[in-house]
């Protein structure tokens, strides 16, 4: 792959690029047994799933270390490069891929940035120029179920008010039923309201869980009744029809949160012009990295609009502390029946995103250390290793 403009004299070199990978099983959790996706809550259940941590390596002794992982020919491509050309690596590896979703990996970038502030001493936060150290969150649920979990309105109902009261959280989003009753959607839709008070900012992200268009435009209204701050991700399509979205803002009030399953800086730049697009969705993973959220950002600042980072993780907490046009950090909580809804790769349980990891005001804090701020229990992983790919 050639290099995105001239060369650069090189002062640090990726040495080694390794993927570790592990099991781990959490429980009263199931996927839907419909469809083999969307965690749901299941009493009596054991959720054996996985996952991996990408680790980079360098001839200074300092190794990026996040979770994800990458393929061998991205690897064979990092060995040898300078880490911290990050933005000729991003736009290197955005062309080799050149695939529909036009992203660059997310892992890799994240880990390059690692690097970085553990070169300099910094959290990453600080190179991107941010000044927040808390972050207001909003509780995000698991989907409706039919096990005693989120199965009524009020169960809903439940759920956010406990988050308001007992975690103080400012906020809370609902992942509704999927091809359940629309009455039911509505209905939760509304007794949530009713529960919170006025005083408290409430979501509702569909996921494509809707049949027709007569049902996204019914709980939209149902969302204008109860005021809303956005509608997400209601279409079957995830996203993608910007037509669909321009013909809904027609007929709602309640703004629409756009552009989890379109990915690239083009794509959502498209969404936005195209006029689908009230707040737009950024992620670390899927999106490019920090450098792809940052610019994401970027775009969403000069149209006039927020961006919204989907779903939690340590990256996500440093690009938020640096973005001015944003507003909640969603933390992925499931649901309060729970406690454990992903694996404990790191130490303290602050850092886990889970219900209780936030402060009395419903914040998260920045990590202050150097990189990402919080070193992976290692314990953890290694206990559960399955297997490693070690690149060259």
């Amino acid at each position: 792959m050639g290099g995105a403009g001239g060369t650069v004299a090189s002062t640090l070199s990726i040495t080694r690029v390794a993927v570790t990978h592990f099991e781990y099983e959490l429980a009263d959790l199931a996927m839907d047994p419909r469809y083999g996706w969307d965690t749901l809550y299941t009493p009596g259940a054991t959720w054996r799933t996985g996952g991996s941590i990408l680790t980079i390596e360098t001839d200074a002794g300092i190794t990026g270390e996040v979770p994800g992982g990458v393929d061998g020919r991205t690897a064979q491509y990092l060995v040898g490069r300078d880490p911290l050309q990050r933005e000729i690596i991003w736009h290197d590896l955005k062309r080799s891929r050149r695939s529909p979703d036009g992203t660059p990996p997310g892992a890799v970038d994240i880990a390059l940035w690692d690097i970085a502030g553990k070169l300099y001493g910094v959290p990453v936060y600080q190179l991107l120029g941010g000044w927040r150290t808390k972050l207001p969150c909003y509780a995000s649920s698991f989907h409706g179920d039919e096990n005693g979990g989120l199965t009524t309105p009020q169960d809903y109902a439940e759920f956010a008010l406990l988050s308001k009261e007992r975690y103080g959280y400012p906020a809370f989003k609902i992942h509704g039923w999927v091809n359940r009753s629309i009455h039911r959607e509505v209905a939760a839709v509304l007794a949530i309201r009713e529960a919170v008070g006025d005083e408290f900012d409430l979501m509702l992200d569909p996921a494509g869980g809707f049949g027709t268009f007569n049902d996204v435009l019914r709980v939209g209204r149902a969302c204008d009744e109860a005021h809303y701050l956005w509608y997400e991700d209601a279409f079957r399509g995830g996203g993608l029809s910007a037509f669909a979205h321009a013909k809904l803002r027609e007929l709602i009030k309640t703004p629409l949160l756009m552009g989890e399953h379109v990915r690239g800086l083009e794509a959502k730049m498209d969404t936005i012009h195209a006029g689908a697009a009230d707040y737009v969705r950024a992620n670390a993973q899927a999106d490019g990295g920090i450098t792809g959220v940052m610019k994401i950002a970027a775009i969403a600042e000069a149209s006039g609009l927020d961006v919204e980072i989907h779903g939690g993780g340590l990256a996500h907490r440093h690009c938020m502390a640096s973005i001015r046009n944003t507003n909640y950090f969603e933390m992925g909580v499931g649901i309060h029946k729970v406690r454990e809804t992903k694996a404990p790769i790191y130490p303290d349980r602050q850092w886990m995103d889970e219900l209780d990891s936030v402060d009395a005001d419903g914040c998260i804090d920045v990590p202050e250390e150097p990189g990402l701020g919080v070193p992976l229990d290692w314990d953890f992983i290694n206990a559960h290793k399955t297997g490693e790919t070690v690149y060259p």
